[in-house]
């Protein structure tokens, strides 16, 4: 048994050299090292679309650089909106991440009079992928090409719709151009992501939509869909037969759809340098850029700093888009 002396100050020396001992034989321990626990990304659109499909395909790679397991969790609705703020209500530890895309990260600003966030409430980590769009009609529609199709709704104004994954999304965007260059009435049909849009074109419940290749991708080569043109500047290796909107007769339509990592603003730059780090080697894997291909994508992994100047310039470039689609903010 421990005696302890009786007086006061003899037993605040002890109390002091027992501490003492305890943290020499206990050592108390730096915060854990980044990540020390599993890190989520909040997809901002419903399953089925690029933005799902890629976060999923990189979460298990991304893991393994990580040396922690990558929890996918879907926030659909509100054109973005609503995965965005899920974001920014996390902690700015680096733990919480959002496959935002060209959407809510730069088409919103220039459709919405209030947004309940701005640019400078996130940061980058890098686009993961980039792909263009794809014109794609239910086989049901008697056009096999862009000509064909407009000829259609030249002759029925009204008649054929257009299905997008939301305002302000680049499907949205795309069928508007679409609209606008073309000269035809088509409505538009907006859900809470590309999957559920995707469900009833297939169903014949709407007629056509200006999709992300990746997403469509399966669906085209299945026979489900035709595709009619593609939105890039040049032929996409996978679609050989398909034609570009360009060479369909539409010199000013290209549009690249991109998706990215972000963090909330205030994530300290270590831990942003080191999730860049791991995203950058998992987009360089084999897999990654073989299943990219496969989609019609193609890997991007610029730098935080890099990717930000990106965004800003696309932010840009959607407000102008805007104005000469007429398309008022809400």
């Amino acid at each position: 048994m421990i005696r302890i002396p009786f007086s006061l100050g003899s037993r605040l020396r002890f109390f002091a050299a027992l501490a003492a001992f305890i943290s020499f034989t206990h050592p108390v321990h730096a915060a854990d090292p980044f990540p020390s626990k599993p890190v989520k990304i909040i997809v901002t659109a419903a399953p089925g679309g690029t933005t799902d499909i890629s976060s999923r395909a990189l979460s298990e790679i991304l893991g393994k650089e990580l040396g922690q397991s990558v929890i996918i969790e879907n926030k659909a609705g509100g054109a973005g909106i609503i995965g965005i703020q899920a974001l920014l209500a996390a902690p700015a530890d680096g733990y919480t991440m959002a496959m935002g895309n060209i959407g809510p990260n730069a088409i919103n600003y220039s459709l919405y009079k209030s947004l309940p966030y701005k640019m400078e409430d996130m940061e980058p980590i890098t686009v993961v992928i980039a792909n263009p769009n794809v014109l794609v009609v239910n086989p049901e529609v008697p056009a096999k090409t862009v000509a064909e199709l407009v000829a259609l709704a030249k002759a029925n104004p009204g008649k054929y719709s257009f299905a997008s994954s939301g305002r302000g999304q680049s499907i949205h965007m795309s069928g508007e151009l679409f609209k606008t260059q073309a000269g035809i009435d088509i409505i538009h049909v907006p859900y809470k992501g590309a999957g559920p849009a995707l469900a009833d074109l297939l169903a014949g419940q709407t007629s056509m939509m200006v999709d992300n290749l990746p997403s469509s991708m399966q669906y085209i080569k299945a026979g489900k869909l035709r595709a009619l043109a593609v939105t890039s500047k040049n032929r996409v290796a996978e679609l050989p037969d398909v034609p570009t909107m360009i060479q369909a007769g539409y010199p000013n339509f290209e549009v690249t759809a991109w998706f990215g990592l972000f963090v909330p603003a205030g994530t300290p730059k270590p831990v942003i340098d080191k999730l860049y780090v791991a995203v950058k080697k998992a987009l360089d894997s084999p897999e990654i850029k073989q299943r990219w291909k496969d989609l019609g994508g193609w890997a991007v992994g610029d730098t935080p700093a890099n990717t930000k100047l990106f965004i800003a310039a696309e932010k840009k470039k959607w407000e102008l888009v805007a104005q000469q689609a007429k398309i008022e903010a809400e």
